[in-house]
């Protein structure tokens, strides 16, 4: 069975300003995002789970309560695995991620320095990774581009990441979207860190980007590490199926590498709550 391991809720009122006007912007004026309990459990019908995101970045206007995705989770906690996310700019982020996780009963912790407006690398906010680590949970981290002005990019790369993973060897981090631009930035982090991984999610809509990141992550020897995610509700689980298994469409014909079937058949078919520590 295939699980989705990146995937939004956005409820009524829950992403607005900065990012809201952006997605107007990027994709017309009368654009809305909300994907509610019901939308979600129609995109993950006849598939194993998924990871569910809140995710606490008033600075670029998204706030998606961690009781939100905990009571969604609650209605089938075999297949739907929450992740808090905590503004780390709250002095209190520590004690917030504890409660989040011994009593919402969430999973993991959502991080996302371009929407949150952080430095990851910043001392003062080891105390959250500490905690995480205590407790035993992954972090996904958003550790790539986005299309809001307001975002830190320079707070986004891979390689920030490097010395957190290397501080705390044994917790377990996802980098989403393969840290698109910086795939190959990010392929250099997940291949030296054991705990390290990366998810292609949003990727397939950029077939040419695509491709180059699974060539490159094959050349590398790190396939093994990327978990299959949608980024729901931006692409459905059952579309990016659909680009992952169409990824060689591009060079048929050609003398260029091809992405094996196993290859592919096995990022699908990863068993990530167990690889996370999730169930």
């Amino acid at each position: 069975m295939i699980f989705d391991s990146h995937t939004h809720l956005f409820g009524p009122g829950q992403v607005g300003g900065p990012v809201l006007k952006a997605l107007k912007r990027a994709w017309g004026s009368d654009f809305e995002m909300v994907a509610d309990y019901n939308d979600h459990q129609q995109n993950i019908q006849g598939f194993s789970g998924s990871i569910v995101l809140a995710f606490d970045a008033p600075a670029t206007g998204i706030v998606v309560p961690n009781k939100y995705v905990a009571d969604y989770c609650k209605q089938d906690p075999s297949k739907l695995f929450g992740f808090a996310s905590i503004d780390p700019n709250k002095e209190n982020a520590a004690l917030l991620l504890e409660k989040a996780i011994q009593e919402l009963g969430l999973k993991g912790l959502k991080l996302g320095p371009i929407y949150q407006n952080f430095y990851p690398e910043e001392k003062k906010h080891y105390t959250l990774y500490e905690k995480a680590a205590e407790l035993n949970i992954p972090i996904l981290w958003h550790q790539g581009t986005s299309f809001v002005p307001e975002g830190y990019l320079d707070a986004s790369r891979p390689a920030m990441l490097d010395p957190i993973a290397r501080t705390f060897p044994n917790l377990k981090m996802v980098i989403a979207h393969m840290g698109h631009p910086w795939v190959d930035e990010c392929i250099s982090v997940v291949r030296k860190n054991p705990n390290v991984y990366m998810d292609l999610s949003a990727l397939f809509p950029r077939p040419w980007q695509f491709y180059n990141a699974l060539v490159s992550a094959m050349e590398y020897g790190v396939t093994h590490k990327i978990l299959f995610g949608s980024d729901y509700p931006f692409f459905t689980t059952d579309h990016t199926i659909q680009g992952l298994r169409d990824v060689n469409r591009l060079v048929e014909g050609t003398h260029m590498p091809k992405v094996t079937e196993d290859i592919i058949e096995s990022i699908l078919h990863r068993n990530t709550p167990e690889l996370l520590g999730l169930e």
